[in-house]
Parts: structure tokens; sequence; C-alpha cells
């Protein structure tokens, strides 16, 4: 007999495209890329040989924090 797997609560973490972290911050997507070129700005790689950006909205905020003058 087998048991049924239990239900998953937890949803995915919603990620940001680097479109939407520039949206978010008024700038354009070159200063968002710029951010995380220099290293200000945390990302996760996905898809095929980890070309796309995402950002989690917690590196986002962390940046965001640090970032304002």
């Amino acid at each position: 007999m087998q048991q049924p797997t239990p239900k998953k609560t937890d949803r995915p973490r919603a990620l940001l495209t680097v479109r939407e972290v520039a949206e978010l911050d008024h700038c354009s997507e070159k200063t968002v890329r710029r951010a995380i070129a220099a290293g200000l700005l945390e990302v996760v790689r996905v898809g095929p040989g980890g070309r796309l950006l995402r950002i989690d909205p917690a590196a986002h905020a962390a940046y965001r924090a640090v970032s304002r003058w």
C-alpha cells in the first residue's frame, strides 16, 4: 500500500527580474547590471547555462538599504 505524499505548503519564492528591479528603483536595467557586476547586488543564475539573472527580494532590499543616499 502506497502512502500519500505530503503536500508542500510553502510556495516557491518569487524572484525578481533585472527589469523588475530597475522599475522598482526607477533606474535603467544597465544600472542594475552594473550593480550586479560590482558585487553590490546578489543574483541567482537560472536557465540553460545559468544565463538568466534573478534577484531575491531580500537581496534587493539589502542592496537598497546600502545604496540609498
